[in-house]
Parts: structure tokens; sequence; C-alpha cells
């Protein structure tokens, strides 16, 4: 009876061991990063093909359609809608990955509407502050072009789908992967931001001082899923800071100018300075990066005071 019951533990820990192996390749950096990539790439080129044809046939029944501002500038943002369903679709055939759906809905005790709304004001705050401080150096001049505010909520839509793919496919799924795959959550937290700064590399105008935000901003958003248990708030953070920055005040958003906003930018008079950069916006400023750090620090203190405790999506696969 004891050698059988050695025989079975001996078992049980090769199996053990051959499943901790496998989930190691599957969750280790470089892998996590491919995939996560090929997922970004080619969302993004399913959502290019399908907005081009959704315009496209409207077009042939609107022909002025094409030359609408608020149509271009929506079109940039909701070409975002790929990542959504490729990354959904990915997630959902995988039976492995399948419980990171869990952290789109409710079970997370921070996804609320109200963290929602907080993730909104957090957003706006951040952003507005930083282009306060731009206008108040005279780095940026701003004159008021429309306000029109059915092609704004419309657009504020296609902003949110933008940012949240984003943050789906970082501080939801890559994160989750991390968080399965390694013990200390600084490794998912840190793994992820470095990620997301890598995707924006290619963007016009980067900079050091970009890219540092760009970390930051994914660091922050992480500690908001992680001591705020809410993938909603970080959503809309993102959703906020995107849209203050680039629809209502008309600045670069990552180095990118679309048509239409509600003030424009005399670009001719915009003056690089520790508070704005002519090629990549607001984010790439040492003010950028002094708020997001900030940010990161009070969030940390908060969160080890006042946190919740996260909301683990593989506690049943690690209970069977």
């Amino acid at each position: 009876m004891e050698t059988n019951n050695t025989i079975d533990n001996e078992q049980t820990e090769n199996n053990e061991k051959t499943s901790r192996q496998k989930r190691k390749f599957g969750d280790n950096f470089l892998v996590l990063y491919i995939e996560v990539f090929a997922i970004v790439l080619l969302g993004q080129m399913l959502g290019s093909f399908l907005v081009g044809l959704g315009i496209g046939i409207i077009s042939g029944f609107v022909p002025q359609i094409e030359k609408s501002e608020a149509v271009q500038t929506g079109g940039m943002y909701i070409i975002f809608i790929g990542i959504w369903i490729f990354a959904l679709l990915c997630i959902g055939l995988s039976r492995n990955e399948r419980p990171i759906l869990r952290t789109l809905l409710t079970k997370p005790k921070g996804n609320t509407p109200l963290m929602l709304l907080l993730g909104v004001v957090i957003g706006f705050g951040m952003n507005g502050f930083c282009i306060l401080l731009a206008w108040l150096n005279k780095d940026i001049v701003l004159y008021f072009d429309s306000f029109q505010p059915l092609s704004l909520i419309i657009i504020f839509i296609t902003v949110f789908i933008q940012s949240s793919a984003e943050e789906l496919v970082c501080r939801g799924y890559l994160y989750q992967k991390l968080r399965k795959g390694y013990k200390s959550p600084v490794v998912a937290i840190v793994g992820n931001s470095l990620f997301f700064a890598i995707l924006h590399l290619g963007n016009e105008g980067v900079t050091v001082l970009s890219i540092i935000n760009i970390f930051l901003v994914g660091i922050f958003c992480s500690l908001i899923v992680y001591y705020m248990d809410s993938l909603w708030c970080a959503f809309a953070v993102h959703t906020a800071w995107n849209f203050t920055q680039n629809i209502v005040f008309g600045l670069p958003n990552s180095g990118i100018v679309v048509p239409f906003s509600i003030f424009k930018l005399d670009a001719s008079t915009a003056t690089n300075s520790f508070a704005y950069n002519v090629g990549f916006g607001i984010e790439g400023t040492i003010v950028a990066d002094v708020v997001f750090l900030v940010g990161c620090v009070a969030l940390f203190f908060w969160g080890r005071k006042f946190g919740k405790e996260p909301y683990d999506v593989w506690a049943e696969e690690k209970a069977v």
C-alpha cells in the first residue's frame, strides 16, 4: 500500500511539474508579447477592413460622408473594434484563457458604474491639469472651432472603443496571463506596462519622455486593476485622457492629430517646453511624467491601506 502511495505521489508531482512547465512556456514574456502583438496587429487589420467596408457602403448613398471631419475622426478610433473582436474570439475559443472574460463583467468588485464615472473624472482631471499648465506657460494657443453634441457623443463612444481595446489586451489579457504565470504581481504590472510602451514606439514624434509617460500610464492603470479591482475604471481613465486631449482641445494624442475637435490648436505658435512637446503633445513632457508618477505613488499608498482584494480569475482553475 505504501509503495502504491509513493508511486501515486511521484506521479502527481510529475504531473504538476509538467503542468508548471507548460504554463511557464505559454505565459513567459516573449511568447505572450508575440501573442498579444499578433492580436493587436490582426485586430487593427480586421477593424480597418470592416470600417472601410462600412464607410464605402454608406458613401454610396451619402457621398459627402467621407468628407465629414467627424466621420474621419470616428473612423480613426473605431477601427480598434477589430481588436475587441479578435481578442474576444481568441480568449473565448480557448478554454484555458476563457476565465479572463470574467474581468469584463461584474465579478470583480470594482466593475461598477460608479468606478466608470470615477475613471472619467480622473482621466479628465489629469489631462486637463497638464493642458492648463501648457496653456498658462503659453506653449499652446487654442481657439474655439465648433460644438456638435451628437457628433461628440458618437466620437466619445469610438474613443472608448479604442482606449478600452488597448486596456483589454494590456490590463486585461496580458496582465492576467502574467498574474497566472508568475507569483509576484509586480511582474504582471511592469510586464504589461512595458509592452504598452513598446506598442507606441512607432508613433510620430516619439521621444524618451513620451515612452516613459506611456509606461507610467500603464503602471497607473495596472494599479487601478490591482488595487481597485476594476478594469472598467482603467477603461474610463484611458478614454477620458484621450478624449480630453484629442477631441476637446484638439491636441496631438500620442503624436496623432484628428480633424474634428471642439477647440483647435494654432500649430504655428506651439513651442516645446517642460509642459508641451510639439511632435507628441502633452504626453511627451516632464509635466505629464511627473503627474503620472505622482498618481502611481498616491495609488500605491492608497491601495496598500484601502485597496480591495483583487479578483482571482484563475481561482476555479487552481481548485481543480
